[in-house]
């Protein structure tokens, strides 16, 4: 079940691999919130093996045009304030909608093996699922700048 907006506190979310380059690589600054929360704890960020695997290799892109140095220094931030799990899917699994991006199908099963109350993404075919993920009660998936502006002002309604 979604967490309701006064248990925020420590909550379990999942950042897609353009979430994690705005905070790590291009330093957004209209996101240092949601960096802050994870370096201070009240968020958990989790990921698992082969999310982390598609954020390595991102980082290695010659359009990044960052070296090898800066590669191991931003794989050690993320490595500091985001928990690696690779929690199964429960035998009793429901059906997750389907991503019409397969790539990303693996971001809506971690959110639900891992009882996330939040997606974190910039992603338009996975935003288009959030209604769905909220009805059937397992989690929200927002945009970052929802995220902040929800924990700027935690009166908003969340949807």
């Amino acid at each position: 079940m979604i967490p309701k907006q006064a248990d925020r506190i420590a909550e379990r979310i999942v950042l897609d691999t353009n979430v994690l380059l705005d905070l790590f690589v291009f330093r957004d600054p209209r996101w240092q919130t949601l960096l802050q929360a994870m370096q201070q704890g009240s968020v958990q960020a989790i990921t698992r093996a082969d999310c982390r695997m598609e954020w390595t290799l991102v980082l290695a892109y010659t359009k990044l045009k960052l070296d090898a140095t800066a590669q191991e220094q931003i794989k050690a931030e993320f490595d500091a304030i985001v928990t690696l799990l690779d929690p199964p899917l429960p035998e009793s699994a429901i059906k997750l909608p389907v991503c019409r991006d397969s790539d990303d199908q693996k971001f809506l099963e971690l959110a639900y093996a891992a009882n996330a109350a939040i997606l974190i993404s910039k992603d338009k075919a996975l935003l288009k699922l959030a209604r769905k993920t909220e009805r059937a009660g397992l989690f929200r998936i927002m945009t970052p700048e929802r995220w902040v502006e929800l924990q700027l002002n935690p009166a908003l309604p969340i949807k």
